[in-house]
């Protein structure tokens, strides 16, 4: 389960695009932050996780968040201003489960790689849509997990949703705002809907032929969209953003991401559904839990500023700004399937310490995580553009000490 949700700059307080997503995996996926460097190619061959396509003369610079062990990533921006987040999406065609195809994670990187705008990046996901189709394992441990996708794709100025079931697929521009959570929601109203995808429908006896076409009617898997709560996150992301238009900015998207459908201190993990925004596995119906997030910032007059967590669950972890340029160790950012000494690992020991009396032990360290958000938030309003790039080695260093902290305080 994911959710993720993007503003314009009509609504945002600094005229930015601000796209934010969590990453819900399963609970031992650690996720890795990647910095990629612009690079030139001389191999005719891309690796994705399942297949090889050709490979690009040049990829562009980007910032990742992607499941450690995954060629693709759930998250990211690249060095034009492009953000994607993705989400799974269950529909009524069948998928044959033989890995043939790309998963939505390596389309979200592909597309980032190879495009300057969010236009370009919308068109190269229908084309290796439709080229390659989706037919592509997306789970960890769990390798039946096999899902399709849906994509929120922005830049400084305009953003579009995009959704899919196998090589069919639905687009629409976004007006002001917008999020998506886990289903299919582009109804007869899509601005493009691909040029098979009514003639299939109908063929399957999923479209009279004589209503409008919707797209989501058409194609959802009704026993999961009746079950799941993806249209209840969805409300209740759209009416976080609903209710700050006009003001959002970064440190509110930290806010929404870090949700529960209980208020703190009512919340604790062993209560958590799949309503929760931020979400803590609970078991077979609520196998997901929140193990990466990202809130990026993007303007047409500076580099992007990337918000990430690199630790799971966001109520109780600390954004770190990343920026084109910045030298990090990348020992930190890149954890194995075990404890090591990665930041996903060193926060996951703290988060495991908490949960065990989540109420007491997180009111224990609110305090001082709020603060060290304010510290590097401020650090950031303060730094002049060109010292940027130092501020994530400072942020890291800064979140691991209260990590440390935290841990002798529990």
């Amino acid at each position: 389960m994911c959710d993720t949700l993007v503003a314009l700059p009509a609504v945002t307080a600094n005229g930015s695009t601000v796209l934010a997503k969590n990453s819900d995996r399963e609970p031992d996926e650690a996720q890795a932050i990647t910095l990629l460097p612009r690079q030139t190619w001389q191999s005719k061959t891309c690796q994705t996780t399942f297949i090889g396509i050709p490979q690009a003369a040049e990829t562009y610079a980007c910032i990742l968040s992607r499941p450690f062990q995954m060629w693709g990533a759930e998250m990211g921006v690249n060095e034009w201003g492009v953000a994607i987040g993705n989400e799974a999406v269950f529909t009524r065609v069948k998928i044959k489960k033989q890995n043939t195809g790309l998963t939505g994670m390596d389309m979200l990187r592909l597309a980032l790689e190879r495009t300057k705008t969010a236009r370009e990046a919308l068109h190269c996901i229908i084309n290796l849509l439709e080229t390659y189709g989706q037919d592509a394992c997306g789970g960890y441990r769990n390798r039946s997990f096999y899902y399709h996708n849906s994509f929120l794709i922005a830049d400084a100025r305009e953003a579009y949703v995009l959704e899919t079931a196998d090589r069919h697929w639905a687009y629409g521009q976004v007006r002001a705002y917008h999020t998506i959570s886990n289903r299919l929601s582009i109804g007869a109203d899509a601005d493009v809907v691909s040029e098979q995808a009514a003639s299939f429908a109908r063929a399957k006896g999923w479209w009279n032929g004589r209503q409008p076409f919707d797209f989501s009617r058409a194609f959802s898997d009704w026993l999961y969209t009746t079950v799941g709560r993806g249209k209840v996150r969805q409300a209740c992301t759209t009416g976080l953003l609903a209710t700050h238009q006009g003001q959002i900015t970064a440190a509110h998207c930290f806010d929404f991401l870090a949700t529960h459908h209980l208020p703190h201190p009512q919340f604790k993990p062993s209560k958590a559904t799949t309503a929760d925004i931020c979400m803590h596995a609970t078991g077979l119906l609520n196998p997901s839990r929140t193990t990466g997030s990202m809130v990026a910032e993007i303007s047409t007059d500076k580099s992007p500023t990337v918000w990430l967590t690199g630790t799971s669950n966001p109520c109780v972890s600390v954004f770190i700004p990343f920026f084109f340029g910045a030298q990090v160790p990348e020992h930190l950012l890149t954890p194995a399937a075990a404890p090591d000494g990665s930041l996903w690992w060193q926060a996951e020991e703290l988060q495991r310490h908490i949960n065990v009396d989540y109420r007491k032990r997180r009111a224990l360290i609110e305090p001082e995580r709020q603060h060290v958000q304010s510290v590097i938030l401020e650090k950031y309003r303060q730094y002049p553009p060109e010292k940027l790039p130092n501020l994530t080695g400072e942020a890291l260093q800064m979140v691991q000490q209260w990590i440390q902290d935290c841990l002798k305080k529990i």
